[in-house]
């Protein structure tokens, strides 16, 4: 059966979401929207799928957007299909999706993960971090190869959730490898913050005789 096409996120009178961001997909599957539409349709009713794509080559870029008839059918679906395998080795995750450009230019709730060993997965670090609060979304900076870089980012749905991560988990072994956890800061707010603390000063244009002292 075809997936059917793409609408605009669900939402119920209540506000809560019915509609799930779906990442770390294949990029060269045939027809993603069918593969989705198989998958999360066995959860229950799907209205409507986006694979976001290239806009010149039509190429998927890896993500896309699965909306369900009910928010009880996408929390079972995150539940049961995050970091299910399409293909042997390659996880998906699934996570709800947040349109509202507010709550992701804030920060709230986000936590920078650094230290990380090399054998922790976005399985691994959203188990961890999971006992904390509900997390939207979790993932592991990587190269282009897939390796992983040592660091990641947690995105809790309250401040509460991230601070209790913090102070929990900061400094914990994870992998047998101690960790660091702390607040994400916005990379604007982190030129500030350098801007304030900079005590360093440059001299140019000094005399051959000029030492050190």
């Amino acid at each position: 059966m075809a997936a059917p096409a793409a609408q605009a996120p669900v939402t119920t009178a209540r506000g809560q979401s019915c509609s799930l961001y779906v990442g770390d997909l294949p990029t060269d599957l045939s027809n993603p929207e069918d593969t989705l539409f198989n998958l999360f349709s066995k959860i229950g009713m799907v209205m409507s799928i986006k694979v976001c794509r290239d806009i010149n080559t039509q190429r998927s870029l890896g993500y896309a957007y699965v909306n369900f008839q009910t928010p009880q059918d996408a929390e079972q679906a995150m539940q049961r299909l995050n970091f299910s395998e399409i293909r042997p080795g390659r996880p998906i995750r699934v996570m709800w999706s947040i349109r509202d450009p507010a709550v992701r230019k804030t920060g709230a709730g986000n936590v920078f993960v650094k230290n990380l060993d090399p054998s922790i997965d976005n399985r691994t670090l959203h188990d961890t971090f999971a006992v904390f609060g509900t997390i939207f979304s979790c993932k592991i900076a990587t190269d282009d190869t897939g390796k992983s870089l040592g660091y990641g980012f947690v995105h809790f749905e309250t401040d509460e959730a991230a601070r209790e991560a913090i102070a929990r988990v900061d400094g914990m072994q994870i992998g047998g490898k101690e960790v660091s956890v702390v607040a994400f800061i916005k990379k604007q707010e982190r030129d500030e913050q350098e801007e304030k603390v900079f005590t360093n000063i440059y001299l140019k244009n000094l005399k051959s005789t000029c030492t050190e002292h």
